[in-house]
C-alpha cells in the first residue's frame, strides 16, 4: 500500500494539514481518537468514509515522517 493514495495536503482543507483523501479528516483527529482508546471499529463506524486502508496508511505516513527525521526531539 503507499500511503500516498490515502493521505493528502491541501491548503484549501485544513490549512494544508493531511488528511484523508476525499475529506476533511486530518491525520491528526484520526491520532487522536486512537489516543483517546478508540478502536479501529469505532472510527469506521463514525466516520463511515474513512476505510481501513486509510487508517494503516496514516501509520504509514507518520513512518515516513519518522525516518525522514520530521519530528521534534523529545530531551529525556
Amino acid at each position: 500500500m503507499k500511503w500516498q493514495d490515502h493521505i493528502v495536503s491541501d491548503h484549501q482543507i485544513l490549512p494544508g494539514k493531511p488528511t484523508i483523501k476525499g475529506t476533511r479528516i486530518s491525520v491528526e483527529l484520526i491520532l487522536e481518537l486512537f489516543a483517546a482508546g478508540w478502536t479501529e471499529q469505532q472510527i469506521l463506524e463514525s466516520y463511515t468514509n474513512v476505510s481501513s486502508e486509510s487508517l494503516r496508511a496514516v501509520f504509514e505516513y507518520l513512518k515516513v515522517c519518522i525516518q525522514q527525521e520530521l519530528y521534534f526531539p523529545i530531551s529525556a
